[in-house]
């Protein structure tokens, strides 16, 4: 399991359910408990809470106590200590069990859906980015040229299969998850003047590296020594973007594909 920080979990996920219409088929609003697995800072349990009411009690399970004190703090709402492959939850205890972005960051997703599908009664959804279909556009023309370069690299080097696309519908079944449904959603996060301070301290993390040095684990197991020139060019790059915010000529639109994927739990006999 890859861990995050808070402020890495804030960032990546900010406005991501502008819309909600992809997550009707998780039929919020007539479930009584609903557990949300990995819930880091407990952004997507604040949304699973708002859709599905006040008469729904909504918990989030993480195996992080840290990113558990913020999730707590700042959405009000109930915690509990547990691992995905290992939840603190008898079985058929809730509704449904959802998660977001969270099996593209374990070895073995398949095992984590099994336990989901032990903990749910009926329902188990998952909510995964696709990070191997992303699109950027930025008046900085070197931008888009490195980040697909360090996309590509990401792909190489990271330990788990974080652009899982249809295989996230294929790990459900292979947990014996059945009526199978997914519907894709559209993260875009744009880039404009007048800049927002999120916007400024997003050039600021590329014109210093810090955004780079997130992933230099996985950077460096793909590309070697070639980190380094890689970060230099970053970094160049970032004083670009600076530079052009300066100027209020930097525009940047990204897009991330989510897969909502939906599977229902079979009879309590079906093994």
């Amino acid at each position: 399991m890859r861990n995050f920080s808070a402020d890495y979990l804030r960032r990546t996920r900010a406005g991501l359910w502008a819309s909600r219409d992809a997550l009707a088929a998780l039929d919020l609003p007539s479930r009584e408990r609903v557990l949300d697995a990995g819930c880091g800072t407990g952004e997507f349990t604040r949304v699973l809470a708002e859709e599905a009411g006040e008469d729904c009690t909504v918990v989030g399970a993480d195996a992080d106590p840290s990113l558990l004190r913020v999730a707590r703090e700042e959405t009000g709402l109930p915690v509990v200590a547990g691992d995905a492959l290992r939840l603190p939850v008898r079985d058929g205890a809730v509704d449904l069990v959802a998660c977001q972005a969270l099996l593209v960051n374990l070895p073995d997703p398949a095992a984590a859906l099994r336990e989901f599908r032990r903990v749910a009664r009926e329902t188990v959804a998952a909510v995964e980015p696709d990070n191997g279909d992303v699109a950027v556009e930025s008046t900085v023309h070197s931008e888009v040229t490195l980040e697909r370069r360090v996309r590509e690299a990401y792909l190489d080097g990271v330990e788990t299969d974080v652009a899982m696309g249809d295989r996230v519908r294929e790990a459900f079944e292979a947990a014996g998850l059945v009526d199978v449904t997914t519907r894709r959603h559209y993260h875009r996060k744009v880039i404009e003047p007048p800049y927002g301070e999120a916007d400024l301290e997003d050039a600021t993390r590329k014109a210093t590296g810090a955004g780079l040095a997130d992933h230099e684990t996985e950077l460096r197991r793909a590309v070697g020594d070639e980190y380094d020139d890689l970060r230099t060019a970053w970094r160049e790059m970032g004083r670009e973007v600076v530079e052009a915010m300066q100027a209020e000529t930097y525009r940047r639109a990204e897009v991330v594909p989510f897969d909502v994927v939906v599977g229902h739990v079979p009879e309590r006999g079906f093994k």
